[in-house]
């Protein structure tokens, strides 16, 4: 068996075999659990999202999309403020930013980001040999700007970071990240917005002050459309461009028919947008509360998802055991964080059954 491995692994390129995939939350087929784990949206996207889709779907699937998406770069230009020209789009904001560290971060030196965010972070270093410099959140896990600062003349590669943080919650004021963009002025800031809809200090307002502000975000979580995989990020023309080479050098037409209907029709219905991040900001703090009165410690959040630890239960234990009741949260097994759980927020009832399975948890485990 092992020499069969040995052979398989025998046509790799080197750089496959030393990279450590990133593995994303649970996608279950089993019906009925309450799906709090991947932080999606509880609710659908806007009817007239289903509609445009509907109709892209009887009109021209036999022909190529467009490859620049131009009617969505516009809609989401005009949405923030910018021009066209300002907006890159990609197949989920996963793909927007694997090209962005291609694009940006290639320099032989450091890239600095937070040693708690979003995973996928690291896994784009190994893949692209970019080495990385974590800088430690602070004991109570915000992000600290002044330890970005480099006074000792070592180049860096740039900085990423997530605005609201993963899986944290926890937001920056604006102030602090035109800080961390003045400290790094001749390198990209990737400012990685997901989360930002739902209470957070969009970075958007400074592009036009700063060069090497790149800033991105999806319509996975506050636009309902998780399924639909569609990112963006919007900064400096010159900036776009580079994306738009590394882009055209890999896949000329990222998003189908169908994404860039439903992406367009996303930004036309503000209302369903106000009315939906809202109801999901409200539960939050609902849930905040109800988890406090069942002794957890919770992080501030500006996500659409929760960061909670019990002082006197593990972590492991209750997600394990929430999972038998038909409850799914997520756990991570890493440093510092491996007695939190992150929460998403679902609809009022999905929260309600949390908290009646949790209160059932933490009596049997007591």
């Amino acid at each position: 068996m092992k020499q069969n491995s040995c052979l398989e692994t025998s046509f790799y390129s080197p750089v496959v075999s030393r990279l450590v995939p990133y593995v994303p939350g649970e996608q279950p087929k089993i019906d009925k659990l309450v799906k709090l784990n991947t932080n999606e949206n509880p609710y659908p996207p806007s009817p007239r999202v289903i509609a445009a889709i509907q109709l892209a779907a009887q009109q021209g699937l036999q022909l190529y999309p467009d490859p620049e998406s131009t009617a969505l770069r516009q809609a989401i230009a005009a949405h923030h403020g910018l021009a066209a020209q300002q907006v890159f789009l990609g197949n989920g904001s996963d793909e927007v930013l694997a090209h962005a560290f291609c694009a940006f971060f290639q320099q032989g030196c450091p890239l600095l980001m937070p040693d708690i965010s979003y995973s996928f972070y690291q896994v784009y270093c190994r893949l692209y040999g970019i080495p990385v410099e974590t800088v430690p959140l602070t004991e109570t896990l915000c992000l600290d700007v002044a330890a970005y600062a480099r006074t000792d003349g070592v180049a860096v590669a740039g900085v990423v970071i997530a605005n609201p943080n993963a899986p944290t919650g926890v937001g920056l004021p604006l102030q602090q990240v035109e800080q961390l963009l003045r400290l790094h002025p001749q390198r990209v800031v990737l400012v990685d917005e997901a989360y930002v809809d739902f209470g957070g200090d969009s970075a958007m307002p400074l592009i036009a002050r700063y060069s090497n502000l790149l800033v991105v975000h999806t319509l996975s979580k506050s636009r309902s459309l998780a399924g639909l995989r569609v990112g963006f990020a919007c900064g400096q023309a010159h900036l776009i461009e580079a994306l738009e080479r590394v882009k055209n050098s890999f896949n000329s037409y990222p998003l189908d028919r169908l994404a860039i209907a439903g992406g367009v029709a996303a930004f036309e219905d503000q209302a369903w947008f106000e009315q939906t991040r809202r109801a999901v900001m409200s539960s939050r703090e609902g849930l905040a509360l109800a988890l406090e009165d069942l002794g957890f410690k919770v992080l501030p959040s500006q996500a659409n998802f929760v960061f909670a630890r019990h002082p006197t239960q593990d972590a492991a234990a209750i997600a394990a055991a929430l999972r038998a009741r038909g409850v799914l949260v997520r756990h991570f097994r890493l440093p510092r964080i491996e007695q939190y759980l992150r929460i998403s927020i679902g609809t009022p009832a999905q929260c309600d059954a949390l908290v009646q399975a949790l209160g059932s948890v933490l009596a049997a485990l007591a």
